[in-house]
């Protein structure tokens, strides 16, 4: 019975003595943005896996990326037609490789074809804006801009993502500070009736980005999620862009 008090009173010793896990760094939303940022360009360079739930449409990506003053260049695969399209976004251009069995309803003489939000050929006026949104969501600074310029910190804490230390933000965006920089598309006079929705944001503990979630759901009024996850920061990676003599 002595033992069992003894050991009983040494654990409350030792738990009052020990400190309490330190705050989360940020409780600005414009600070947490330059500070990630920062920290994003300082890595140089990650790989990360998308997941897309709007409605019924489900759609996955993964693939790498490079970071740096010089902007976001990054190489990945989606299946946002059913099928695998690689895509690529160098020097500000994105190129798309257009699936074997899409091609002639795409008008895609060759493989790989420039797309842009605005373009006319063809398959940029089918998936251009959605394939544009799509590779810059997967840049943590366009998100970050976003928060810099619009958002509120609504919660902070100290967690774990996989088994790494984090910190994990939510933050409220609020669409008419965001001018025509809006998400999924939506025109800029919506921005004064739509409100905010919410972002989340996990950073490790040198505040470089591990998971980015947006929640459009209030604004599309039903399921609409978009998950990013970083992973082996600063590790090489491969981004080119495709052969010129294979871009239509």
């Amino acid at each position: 019975m002595r033992k069992t008090v003894v050991a009983v009173l040494f654990a409350l010793l030792a738990g009052a003595c020990s400190e309490p896990s330190p705050p989360p760094s940020f409780g600005d939303a414009r600070a947490l943005a330059d500070a990630a940022t920062a920290a994003t360009a300082s890595g140089g360079s990650a790989k990360f896996g998308t997941h897309v739930a709007v409605g019924a449409i489900r759609s996955k990506g993964q693939g790498q990326a490079r970071f740096g003053a010089g902007g976001t260049a990054q190489v990945m695969t989606t299946d946002v037609l059913g099928e695998p399209m690689e895509l690529r976004l160098v020097g500000g251009k994105l190129y798309a490789k257009v699936p074997e069995g899409s091609r002639d309803e795409m008008g895609a003489g060759k493989p790989w074809v420039a797309v842009a939000a605005d373009g006319t050929d063809p398959f940029s006026q089918v998936l251009g804006g959605s394939l544009t949104q799509l590779a810059a969501q997967n840049d943590p600074a366009h998100t970050l801009g976003e928060i810099r310029t619009a958002g509120t910190i609504v919660s902070a804490e100290r967690t774990q993502l996989g088994g790494v230390a984090a910190e994990h933000y939510r933050v409220n965006l609020d669409l008419a500070r965001l001018g025509t920089d809006l998400p999924a598309g939506l025109p800029p006079e919506s921005a004064g009736r739509l409100g905010r929705f919410p972002v989340e944001l996990w950073l490790d503990d040198t505040h470089r980005p591990l998971q980015i979630v947006l929640d459009l759901s209030p604004i599309l009024q039903g399921e609409a999620r978009i998950t990013t996850r970083y992973t082996e920061w600063g590790a090489p990676v491969d981004v080119q862009p495709p052969p010129a003599g294979e871009v239509g």
